[in-house]
């Protein structure tokens, strides 16, 4: 119910629009929509003497005050706008309300230089209303949304979880043919109140939108290896589209993952915070990999830094729309990053440590919920606020054991956490799982950051390292980092050698840095010259490429070989690549094309591209890797846009 108060104002805001600007006119088709991601267009006509900065500002649920808008468009950015008419169509994403629109007029004049977004533009102000439109909402009982899959552990279940605007009884319906899907089982229902939340803008009225009822059901006695077809809702509140996905199979023999970190949403429209445009492309050349695969199971790993939601629900909303193409058809699996978790009164914060305010207020709540990960790792917050999960965890696919980590609780030996990490890795089958990919969000080793995390890492090498190295753990991923960085085996900052000539061997982990989904607040590797004060990273002889292009990876393994490849998202393409063997050695590193000491080196995927400067390490087993300068690969910037250098 709207609030009195509220609603009068909102009377008497359109009693003043329609009473001052008469001949302004805006409408909004059509005024109801199906589904998330319909379009709507909204036109108007006759703003007198427009100006550059009169905008459009979008509202849910339409009983918002002028001040909390979910997002804004300039007119200008339309092609007519000084005629004083114009139209603009977006997608918008079901929020459980309506939506309504406002034109402002606002001018240079009135720019309150303390009052900005994310990135330090001026917000817009909202003193002067011009139009309001009507209200645009949603059909009822077309079904639940933000259908995710996960894992839980159990080689023969499939966890998946959706949304509900009203929490009601609802079910998942599967089957082995999409016009059979006779299996049914119950969904529990979670959801979190403003008041679970601990900080502004989490728990502010600007933040915080109704989350909805989150409901997560696990499909049973599965088939090996086979496509499932599901469905999820009910009767009384409507049921899904048919969904599809591959059942695991651990005795194929055969691993396929998608990894990445930091990839964040992208909207149609400008709000408080910078969102992530890249964050398209990453999906779009992942679908198109799940698609190639055909009836091969697979899954997805986002290593923190999920959503960028920072304390505005409706990125949330707005993220899972975004994913869940591919969240709906391969398992999502994911662990916590600073941007969902990290608040002044987390219950672990060194005095060393450089945890700030970066979760918005949201302390993990959101997180927590709205993902449900194998195993039972908690933290508790210590507030009001419940506790924290997915922290930490594992499971195997095929010839591959994931370790999951969080880099923003306690790691310190002692710890709940590292007692499960040592154990975990200790009772590794490595005939069962001959490779051991460890994951979590701040790297341990990075190039590219400066000094904000230089006590963490010390920890974490101090601590975590001599796990990894004991443990033969072959690959190591990290995100927290905006770019690609692949450096050579590693132990605290020595390259390591592979066995040759009956040398002693010393095959360390190798390590890879792999925020570069969507995010783009990162320091640049060169001098800038409109920016003669920021810091520059110069590469360090143990990195051997570092790629500025955002992408992901791609992971294939068999019981043999294990081979991850850098794919970039300007053109869908590997631009570098790391081969492991079930022994243990690093069989290759690098796009290679002709002798071992090649210095242009190309790539067959669905074609040829060129990489420039590539060390192809090892052309045979057991090749050294070592301190060699003329190895180290600098990808060439493709021209995007310069990067700012206050958050990671």
């Amino acid at each position: 119910m709207i609030p009195f108060v509220t609603f009068t104002l909102l009377i008497f805001f359109n009693l003043i629009s329609s009473s001052s600007s008469s001949q302004i006119s805006i409408s909004v088709t059509p005024k109801t929509l199906s589904k998330s991601g319909d379009f709507v267009t909204i036109k108007w006509t006759g703003i007198p003497s427009p100006s550059k900065l009169d905008f459009l500002g979008i509202y849910s649920p339409p009983s918002s005050l002028h001040d909390n808008f979910i997002g804004y468009i300039f007119l200008s950015s339309t092609s007519e706008w000084e005629s004083g008419s114009g139209s603009i169509s977006i997608p918008l994403v079901n929020l459980r309300s309506g939506y309504q629109f406002r034109i402002f007029r606002w001018t240079e004049s009135e720019i309150v230089p303390d009052l900005v977004d994310h990135d330090h533009n001026p917000l817009p102000q909202t003193k002067h209303l011009l139009a309001v439109s009507e209200e645009v909402g949603f059909v009822s009982g077309q079904g639940p949304e933000q259908v995710h899959l996960a894992l839980t552990g159990f080689e023969d279940e499939m966890r998946v979880m959706f949304v509900t605007p009203d929490g009601k009884e609802s079910y998942v319906r599967y089957g082995l043919t999409r016009g059979r899907l006779g299996r049914v089982v119950k969904t529990r229902v979670v959801r979190y109140e403003k008041e679970d939340l601990c900080d502004a803008p989490a728990n502010s009225s600007i933040g915080w939108r109704d989350p909805g009822y989150i409901h997560d059901g696990v499909m049973l006695n599965l088939k090996k290896g086979k496509k499932y077809y599901y469905q999820v809702g009910s009767d009384s509140g409507g049921w899904s589209t048919i969904y599809s996905f591959v059942s695991q199979n651990r005795d194929s023999g055969e691993t396929y993952a998608f990894l990445f970190g930091d990839m964040g949403t992208a909207t149609p429209y400008l709000t408080f915070l910078r969102t992530q445009d890249e964050s398209k492309s990453t999906i779009k050349w992942i679908s198109r990999d799940i698609e190639a695969l055909g009836n091969k199971p697979a899954l997805i790993s986002h290593i923190g830094d999920i959503s960028y939601a920072r304390g505005y629900s409706w990125l949330w909303d707005n993220f899972f729309t975004q994913v869940e193409p591919v969240a709906s058809r391969v398992p999502y699996h994911v662990c916590i990053g600073n941007h969902e978790y990290d608040w002044p009164l987390q219950p672990w914060k060194p005095d060393w440590s450089s945890y700030g305010k970066d979760g918005g207020g949201e302390c993990g709540v959101p997180y927590s919920h709205k993902f449900h990960m194998p195993g039972n790792s908690s933290v508790p917050t210590g507030m009001h606020a419940p506790a924290t999960r997915n922290l930490y965890y594992s499971f195997d696919s095929g010839p591959v054991h994931f370790v999951y980590m969080s880099t923003e609780t306690n790691f310190f030996p002692g710890s709940n956490q590292y007692d499960f990490l040592k154990h975990d890795l200790e009772s590794v089958d490595r005939v069962k799982t001959p490779f051991v990919v460890f994951q979590g969000h701040r790297p341990m080793y990075s190039s590219s950051s400066g000094t904000k995390d230089i006590s963490l890492r010390k920890r974490m090498i101090e601590y975590l390292e001599p796990l990894l190295v004991m443990n033969n753990v072959n690959l190591v991923l990290w995100g927290h980092v905006h770019r690609y960085e692949r450096f050579c085996p590693l132990n605290n900052f020595t390259c390591g050698s592979l066995a040759l000539n009956g040398k002693e061997r010393k095959a360390f982990p190798v390590q890879i840095v792999i925020g570069m989904a969507g995010q783009d607040w990162q320091p640049i590797w060169a001098p800038r010259e409109d920016h003669p004060t920021d810091p520059i990273f110069p590469q360090p002889l143990q990195s051997l490429y570092r790629g500025s292009e955002f992408g992901y990876v791609r992971l294939h393994a068999t019981k043999k070989k294990l081979t991850l490849s850098y794919v970039g998202n300007h053109d869908g393409e590997v631009h570098d690549k790391v081969e492991f063997l079930a022994s243990g050695q690093l069989l290759s590193a690098g796009i290679r094309d002709g002798p071992a000491d090649a210095v242009h080196m190309e790539s067959k995927f669905s074609g040829y591209v060129k990489v420039g400067s590539v060390l192809m390490l090892g052309a045979f087993m057991g090749y050294i890797v070592g301190f060699i300068s003329h190895a180290r690969k600098n990808s060439v910037d493709k021209g995007w846009r310069p990067i700012k250098t206050e958050e990671i």
